[in-house]
């Protein structure tokens, strides 16, 4: 079946995200699965995470907390913005950011979360997102691991504000490379589809 679709999308002359309907319908199945209104495809995960803080306007000086047991890719989306990542150690089960370290870790100068699902178990999203609102800070998931992964019956990618997916060749759905950013907020999903594309 994938095989079918890769060959008709290129007899369509589908070659790239500019053309075609089959990067669109993704993007909208995959968001309405993840319980969201948008999803913004992108070229890996890693884009996904640089995206979703540049989005933000995340930038010098600012501190984003993040789980301490993730790829290196999780961090560098915030220190490419000249944001300073605070790491979160992890609690013993899942090895998921310990939500009872957060707010001793906030300062007046955070300004985001960066939770990671690890190995497809989600952090629990209404702790973190209670603390967030709290504190007045944006929560940005890291779900690279996590399709189809629910907290308390709602998928992860669908709690804060964006949740970053990757489709890398080791993930749960992959296309070889590519990575998905879902979120509800409608002018978020429009200052990340212009930022994809030069901006």
């Amino acid at each position: 079946d994938e095989i079918e679709a890769v060959v008709a999308a290129l007899r369509k002359g589908e070659i790239s995200g500019s053309f075609g309907d089959t990067i669109p319908q993704f993007e909208r199945q995959f968001a309405e699965y993840c319980g969201c209104k948008h999803g913004v495809a992108v070229s890996s995960g890693t884009t996904a995470l640089h995206l979703a803080v540049a989005a933000t306007g995340i930038g010098r000086g600012d501190e984003v907390l993040v789980s301490a047991c993730t790829n290196v890719a999780t961090a560098l989306g915030v220190f490419h913005h000249g944001a300073v990542t605070v790491p979160v150690d992890s609690e013993k089960t899942s090895w998921n950011l310990d939500l009872d370290l957060i707010e001793s870790l906030i300062t007046p100068r955070t300004r985001a979360m960066i939770p990671v699902h690890l190995y497809g178990h989600p952090v629990d999203m209404t702790v973190l997102c209670k603390i967030a609102s709290q504190h007045g800070l944006l929560v940005i998931e890291d779900c690279a691991e996590s399709h189809g992964a629910t907290c308390r019956g709602k998928m992860t990618g669908s709690f804060g504000n964006m949740g970053c997916f990757s489709f890398y060749a080791n993930k749960i759905i992959t296309t070889g490379e590519g990575g998905m950013i879902t979120t509800n907020d409608e002018a978020m999903a429009e200052r990340l589809r212009l930022l994809r594309n030069m901006a």
